[in-house]
């Protein structure tokens, strides 16, 4: 089972070109649906326009080509490789178990769709893949998220933000079962491809489309933080007097930056 390739016994009912027609359409929709995306909210626009400004803003210091090749490389390996925006270690490890698995899972998907003769280490990635996605997921989903964790909601609470999560996990979920129960085009074939189309097709509506822009979004803050510009907020230190004076409280303005662990010093568990 765990090397089988289990979309080659979809042929004696689908023919395969159907299946790879699927999956090209399925891309199709990830790119429609991020272009709709970022024109509805404006993230380009908001980007570039973003970037001009501080780049022209006065006392903006001038950023060479290899100290952007760097913040490139710093933002591939801690932004996106690292997922490094999360602080909290276990909502770190389940995005990162979800994102690595997902990746396995659906590059193994296009290769086995599109060659039946692939070798068992696809078959045995898209199970891992499949896997990781469900642990990092189902954690997350159960014990992780904000509203359940800390204000005590039910975790059968469903919320347009969580389609994303919910249809990413029971795509998966069920192509693992419909492949654990010896694949083939039947009743849990059916619900997988729903899922699976649900999930592709609602880009639009969903998180999905933010993992393509968010990258962009933490280059953009490194840039802003390394030409001195810092998005037009206060820097991290208090050695500039011009930095201290941009309290709105006079008691703050001579403060320390570190004043303790404020309401972090106990887990928000008060519901």
């Amino acid at each position: 089972m765990l090397t089988s390739n289990p979309f080659a016994g979809l042929a004696a009912s689908i023919s395969p070109a159907v299946m790879q027609c699927y999956v090209i359409l399925m891309v199709v929709l990830v790119v429609v649906g991020t272009f709709a995306d970022v024109v509805h909210k404006g993230s380009a626009r908001y980007f570039f326009e973003n970037w001009r400004k501080s780049r022209k803003k006065k006392g903006a210091k001038q950023v060479g080509g290899g100290e952007l090749l760097s913040i490139a490389v710093q933002t591939a390996v801690v932004d996106v490789a690292a997922s490094g925006e999360f602080c909290n270690p276990r909502r770190r490890i389940s995005h990162l178990l979800g994102m690595y698995g997902f990746v396995l899972y659906v590059i193994a998907t296009a290769v086995m769709v599109f060659d039946a003769s692939a070798g068992a280490i696809w078959a045995q990635l898209w199970w891992l893949g499949g896997l990781m996605v469900c642990l990092g997921g189902y954690w997350f989903w159960f014990f992780i998220r904000v509203d359940v964790a800390a204000e005590g909601l039910s975790p059968l609470r469903f919320m347009k933000a969580d389609l994303f999560v919910v249809s990413l996990v029971g795509s998966v979920t069920l192509g693992l079962i419909w492949a654990a129960a010896g694949g083939g085009a039947g009743v849990l074939f059916g619900l997988y491809i729903l899922a699976t189309t649900v999930l592709f097709g609602s880009v639009f509506w969903s998180k999905f489309a933010h993992m393509f822009y968010k990258p962009a979004a933490a280059f953009e803050k490194r840039v802003t933080k390394a030409n001195g510009t810092a998005e037009n907020l206060p820097t991290q230190t208090r050695d500039e007097p011009e930095q201290q004076q941009r309290h709105s409280m006079q008691l703050l303005r001579n403060a320390p930056m570190d004043m303790g662990l404020g309401i972090k010093r106990e887990a928000p568990r008060h519901y």
